[in-house]
This record gives C-alpha cells, sequence and structure tokens, in this order.
C-alpha cells in the first residue's frame, strides 16, 4: 500500500510531433507532473499542437537535437529524412511554438521526492547528441552520477527504455520514444518514478494510441512517407 508520502511524476521523451500518441499518454498519467527529456518537435505532423500540449500541463522540459535544428535550420549532422523534416517543422512551427522551445534549456535539475534529478536529452557531457545505452554505456554511469552530482539521471535521444542502478542506488533511465518508437513495438512509451521511503522505483510503460490517424497526418503533410511507414512498424 503507498503510504501519503509516496511521490509519483512521469517522464516521457521524444515526443516528435506526435500529438496523438502525446495525447494518449497523458491521459494515461493523469495530473502527474511531467517532465520531458527532449525532442519534443521533428518527423511528426502536429509540432504546435505538442508545444501547446506541454506547455498547458506544465511539463518541465529540456531542448533535444531536432528542437534546436527546428529553429537554427543547421541540419548538417541529420541524416536526409530527419533534415527534410527539421526544415517542415521549422516552416510550420508558430513564432509561440518557436519561442517556447527557445526557452528551454539543455539541462535541468529538480527535487523529485528528496532526490536529486538531473535531466538531459543526449548525455552529461554532450547533451544534444549523444546516445547512451546500457550496451555502450554502463562503465560510465557511476561517472555520470558523480559528475553531475544527482541521484536520478533522466536522458532520452536513443528511443529505447532502459534503467540501470549503481551499487550506491544511483539511477540513471530512459523512458523510450513517445511519438516514435524503434524497438518494434507501435505503442507510445513512457515511465511513472515513484519515490517512497527513500526507495525509488522506475515503471516502463507503453500505450496504445490512434496510429493510423497519426501516419495520415504525416501523409497529407508533405513529410517524407516513410516517416508513416515507421509509425506503422516501431522501427
Amino acid at each position: 500500500m503507498r503510504t501519503k508520502d509516496a511521490l509519483r511524476v512521469a517522464f516521457i521523451s521524444d515526443v516528435h510531433s506526435n500529438l496523438e500518441a502525446l495525447e494518449a499518454v497523458l491521459d494515461e498519467v493523469g495530473k502527474l507532473k511531467v517532465f520531458c527529456a527532449g525532442d519534443i518537435v521533428g518527423y511528426g505532423a502536429s509540432p504546435n499542437e505538442v508545444v501547446r500540449l506541454l506547455q498547458d500541463v506544465g511539463a518541465t522540459c529540456v531542448v533535444g537535437n531536432h528542437d534546436v535544428a527546428s529553429l537554427d535550420g543547421d541540419v548538417g549532422e541529420f541524416n536526409p529524412r530527419a533534415a527534410m523534416a527539421a526544415i517542415w517543422t521549422s516552416q510550420h512551427l508558430s513564432d509561440e511554438g518557436k519561442s517556447f522551445l527557445r526557452s528551454l534549456p539543455r539541462e535541468a535539475r529538480a527535487d523529485v521526492g528528496g532526490k536529486s534529478l538531473y535531466m538531459a536529452h543526449g548525455s552529461p557531457d554532450d547533451t544534444m547528441w549523444e546516445y547512451v545505452r546500457p550496451s555502450t554505456h554502463a562503465d560510465l554511469f557511476d561517472y555520470y552520477l558523480k559528475k553531475v552530482q544527482a541521484d536520478l539521471i533522466a536522458l532520452g535521444h536513443t528511443h529505447l527504455a532502459f534503467q540501470w542502478r549503481s551499487d550506491g542506488g544511483g539511477l540513471v533511465f530512459n523512458p523510450g520514444s513517445v511519438g516514435q518508437p524503434r524497438n518494434g513495438d507501435t505503442r507510445a512509451s513512457f515511465a511513472i518514478l515513484s519515490v517512497e521511503g527513500g526507495e525509488v522505483e522506475v515503471e516502463a510503460r507503453q500505450v496504445e494510441y490512434d496510429i493510423e490517424k497519426a501516419a495520415r497526418k504525416v501523409l497529407a503533410s508533405g513529410l517524407p512517407p516513410s516517416l508513416a511507414t515507421q509509425l506503422l512498424s516501431g522501427r
């Protein structure tokens, strides 16, 4: 039984302008505080709508590489499809949407139930571009925790959910992608973090959403059609 001092918050990342997926996730998390680890826009057809929705729920967000590309137009590090999507997003983002993205930090810190949280899109060493996975970075996680002096580190960018615990109780995790999963599961991914009695648990969650509607919007928008196909395959 959860005690009265228990705290629960939601973590999301890589929404990528997928309004239908974001709406489904927010319906699941209800009134929980939401943290977003970047890449709010890019790839999908509803950039302004997802920005407004995250503003409406008061989400704490950091900026991701696709968010930055939609503002400065620098797509030199992107593959052709991602570059086309970033340029399309830049052309369709409202002034309000651009202003919101410009206001976002590359790193964020917060107190979550007495635990110190650090959040970035990529990694503490490269907040924009580094792809962090346990298979490649597990030997760096203790270093990350010490570097940022945090109990919890939330990252995005890879679109793949994971969680890793240090012997000292530190936790590094990724909630997966809301709007463009790449693990073969087409559902929107997110995570619920609970702190109770000083103990931290992260529950990876997935929720069904109207993928066909999101895909139709991509096809009708002029974005690369393969971005719609990717939603339907989860790859």
